[in-house]
């Protein structure tokens, strides 16, 4: 997950003597350092059980990990996980599910959802193929995409107005697949049968694309982004933290900068067992 392939490294709109700090991260599997936005943060229930609190925002000490679940599985099946945990959270008791694979990507598909739905409340989304066929043949359409279960034809005549807007006939520019069907599509957005879907906020773009980055990487599909799809050439100057602010390290803040999202609304449920969600302290709502 170190390189992601919808993340630029350059940043548009920054000055060119750019100080602004990014903040950091230790794998605690891999040792390499990478964009806290980029990797997945770990954390301990009150319960003691280690769940993903995959929006950073999670009271206490946090350990971070920037490998895609298959490598995350290997190392926990010979016990390099444990070890790295242990010496992360200075060996605080806690139990790790065994299916703490399956959890990361269930939050992670949760939050890109979740994001969906918060750029379809502010009007950013266009569905429909009569309309994003018009919007994209304008040039406006920032992010394409479609489910997972879409037809061949519709998807290939939106990918062609995508590239006429953009004008770039004859490149492999199309709509980015996602790894969900329609059903589940319509279910995030409270719409019917939604098979494609555009983004025209360029900002927005940038927001939805991080989350689809993250949850991408993390399956293992960042090596299948090619011919390109339309989620590159986006800014990382729109992130969604720099979108949304970042909030200043609070009191909980003890692991050596996690960050507690005041502006994040996007909601991970926090049950008393965050089920299939983000550990995210006892009472916590988002």
């Amino acid at each position: 997950m170190d390189n992601h392939p919808f993340v630029l490294s350059e940043v548009e709109g920054r000055a060119a003597d750019d100080s602004a700090h990014i903040p950091e991260r230790r794998c605690i599997l891999t040792g390499a350092h990478d964009a806290r936005d980029t990797l997945i943060r770990l954390a301990i229930s009150p319960d003691g059980d280690l769940l993903p609190d995959v929006r950073a925002k999670a009271p206490g000490r946090g350990a971070w990990i920037g490998v895609d679940r298959k490598t995350l599985e290997t190392a926990q099946a010979k016990g390099k996980l444990r070890g790295a945990l242990a010496r992360s959270f200075k060996g605080k008791p806690l139990t790790v599910p065994d299916d703490l694979g399956a959890r990361i990507e269930t939050a992670l598909e949760r939050a890109f959802l979740d994001r969906l739905g918060l750029e379809s409340r502010s009007g950013a989304l266009v569905l429909g193929s009569d309309r994003i066929e018009e919007a994209a043949r304008k040039g406006r359409v920032h992010l394409l995409m479609h489910a997972a279960d879409a037809g061949t034809d519709g998807s290939r005549k939106l990918d062609q107005a995508l590239r006429v807007g953009r004008d770039e006939e004859g490149s492999g520019l199309r709509g980015v697949a996602l790894p969900v069907s329609r059903t589940i599509l319509a279910m995030a957005l409270g719409r019917e049968n939604v098979v494609h879907i555009a983004l025209i906020d360029r900002a927005a773009a940038q927001r939805v694309s991080h989350a689809l980055a993250r949850w991408r990487g993390f399956i293992g599909l960042d090596g299948e982004a090619e011919p390109r799809d339309s989620s590159r050439g986006l800014p990382v100057s729109t992130m969604t933290n720099d979108a949304v602010g970042d909030a200043p390290s609070g009191p909980n803040d003890i692991d050596g900068g996690d960050v507690v999202e005041q502006n994040d609304t996007g909601g991970d449920a926090a049950g008393d067992k965050y089920p299939g969600g983000d550990a995210a302290g006892q009472d916590r709502r988002d």
